[in-house]
């Protein structure tokens, strides 16, 4: 019996999502299925060999368009099937913005 070790809630796709992955320097691409997906991450059932794919840091892509997308890196393989986790946007210490009067040499 598998345990489970995702943390949160997840929600099943009976028949899948299509999706698609694409590695961070958009050398490549790879269509998938997300098979479930939680907060934290997904399984995904990929088409075609993942070997010689530079899988520790991917984009998962949501939409024909791009435009939705999650960053992902790899947790496991099991033949077909991926697991991923999402990573989270850094955190940037935002600088202060320059008031008018910094901005106006004398």
């Amino acid at each position: 019996m598998a345990t489970e070790r995702r943390k949160g809630e997840r929600v099943v796709f009976e028949r899948g999502f299509a999706a698609q992955m694409m590695g961070i320097d958009g050398t490549w691409r790879r269509n998938c299925l997300v098979e479930d997906v939680s907060e934290t991450g997904a399984k995904l059932a990929v088409e075609g060999s993942v070997t010689g794919l530079a899988l520790k840091e991917f984009f998962l892509l949501l939409s024909s368009t791009g435009l939705a997308y999650r960053r992902c890196e790899l947790s496991w393989v099991n033949g077909g099937q991926i697991g991923v986790t999402f990573l989270k946007p850094e955190t940037r210490k935002k600088q202060p913005r320059k008031s008018q009067s910094q901005m106006i040499e004398v």
